[in-house]
């Protein structure tokens, strides 16, 4: 099955990318890599917000990661002209909103990296970083960024 079957089968539809809040752009590319700026977990369209450990559970953080992978993978596409030039998801940096006792953030990352391992198989799993932080832009409760080879 090639990516494209597998998102539809997922029921995924890839967004547009979107249109950077501040001085930066959505991607870089330097030889075969593809470096991604962090993407804000976005529900309905908006920044979702939270923080993990206040008012949202590690649960509800997991669904924001896998929203913010599906967003990342629409601007992949587009960075690489097609999703199936990719050969490897090389990394994934993930920041998770969190009160200080919070210790669950590497679950909440595994939204977005096992949605990743369902899409490319053996070529979606990364080395990856879990961070728990005071604040996120706009109040949003998971950003992550992501580094691809691509052909």
């Amino acid at each position: 099955m090639n990516i494209h079957d597998k998102l539809k089968a997922l029921g995924i539809a890839l967004p547009p990318v979107a249109t950077p809040a501040a001085a930066y752009v959505p991607w870089v590319r330097s030889g075969p890599l593809v470096f991604l700026s962090g993407h804000l977990a976005r529900k309905d369209g908006k920044p979702w917000p939270g923080k993990l450990g206040q008012d949202m559970t590690t649960a509800e953080g997991r669904q924001a990661a896998r929203a913010t992978a599906i967003e990342l993978l629409g601007t992949l596409h587009a960075a690489a002209g097609d999703l199936s030039r990719v050969r490897r998801i090389v990394k994934v940096v993930s920041l998770v909103n969190s009160t200080p006792d919070y210790t669950e953030q590497h679950l909440v990352t595994n939204g977005c990296s096992e949605l990743l391992a369902e899409v490319f198989g053996e070529a979606g799993q990364h080395a990856r970083s879990a961070f728990g932080v005071a604040a996120l832009p706009l109040g949003a409760c998971v950003e992550i960024e992501l580094v691809a080879e691509v052909a």
